[in-house]
């Protein structure tokens, strides 16, 4: 048994929470949400109230937080893990944030003998659900011998990708490569449509070919029975875009594909669909060729 301060108990963190629970580690579960606290904590977690009593005592820390100022404010903010380090002093990011502001953090925790792997992981709320996760991960190797029995519980694939910092930055080319992809399949079923085919039959025949993927056998059914309903949110990733975007900005890389795909994650945004699952993209293509249904459920007037 492993004794760990998990803080972070989202869509994706309650259910790494419980698998750790599961494995029959010792895990002391903190939230900004009580509600989540308490759900977690009748499952056999240990309530903590605050981020000193998530870290007292343990071997280590789990972060999944929902964005780079939440991460700051947990390990650098006057009640964090930099003022409350857990006995063991190793802290794992498995956020999704800024790699630039993973690096700073890392530093201000090393000169305090605190050791920081970033471990952002891909495979959405399913994976998370499934144990089943990707974790890509950045930092001292000694670090991850350590983290990694635990994280093996969360993940079936677990890859040291470099430096602290790396697994932000393979994160980063990971979401532009999903956003992109769901894009593309967009774009496929709206053009078919147009064209009259069946799109369940599109499908199948793209699954079986070189334009097969992820998002296409789990998102395509979604957005093919118009099913909206959040998994894995528009918001969330309008968010890793941004810092996609943000670090091919400091690099100096143009990424045209990537700010095309921004916008149009913007525009579903702005049509009220942050809360919604990616699939809800889709949507951005029925209003774009006039196929939008109105609250009745019938298509719009033509314009």
């Amino acid at each position: 048994m492993t004794s760990i301060g998990f803080i972070g108990l989202g869509v994706m963190g309650r259910e790494m929470a419980r698998h750790l629970v599961r494995a029959g580690h010792r895990v002391q579960a903190h939230d900004a949400r009580p509600e989540a606290v308490d759900e977690i904590a009748r499952e056999g977690a240990v309530a903590a109230h605050s981020v000193a009593e998530a870290a007292e005592g343990a071997e280590l820390v789990i972060t999944m937080l929902p964005d780079t100022p939440q991460v700051e404010e947990v390990v650098l903010g006057p009640a964090g893990l930099l003022a409350h380090p857990p006995a063991g002093r190793l802290l794992v990011d498995m956020s999704t944030i800024s790699p630039t502001a993973t690096r700073r953090m890392a530093a201000e925790l090393a000169r305090a003998g605190i050791v920081m792997l970033d471990a952002p992981v891909s495979g959405g709320p399913s994976g998370a659900k499934g144990a089943k996760l990707s974790v890509m991960i950045g930092g001292p190797e000694d670090g991850l011998a350590r983290a990694r029995p635990v994280l093996e519980v969360m993940g079936s694939t677990l890859v040291h990708v470099g430096e602290v910092g790396a697994g932000q930055t393979v994160k980063a080319c990971n979401q532009l490569v999903c956003a992109m992809n769901l894009q593309a399949i967009c774009e496929a079923l709206a053009l078919g449509r147009a064209a009259g085919l069946d799109l369940d039959k599109l499908r199948d025949v793209l699954l079986g070919g070189a334009a097969s993927s992820w998002m296409l056998q789990n998102l395509g059914p979604l957005m093919l029975a118009k099913d909206a309903s959040a998994g894995f949110r528009i918001d969330l990733k309008l968010k890793d875009l941004r810092l996609a975007g943000e670090l091919a900005f400091e690099l100096g890389v143009p990424l045209p594909g990537t700010a095309l795909a921004t916008s149009l994650y913007l525009e579903a945004r702005a049509h009220g669909e942050g809360a919604n699952g990616n699939q809800a993209l889709f949507r951005v293509y029925d209003r774009l060729s006039n196929q939008a249904e109105e609250p009745s459920g019938q298509p719009p007037p033509a314009r």
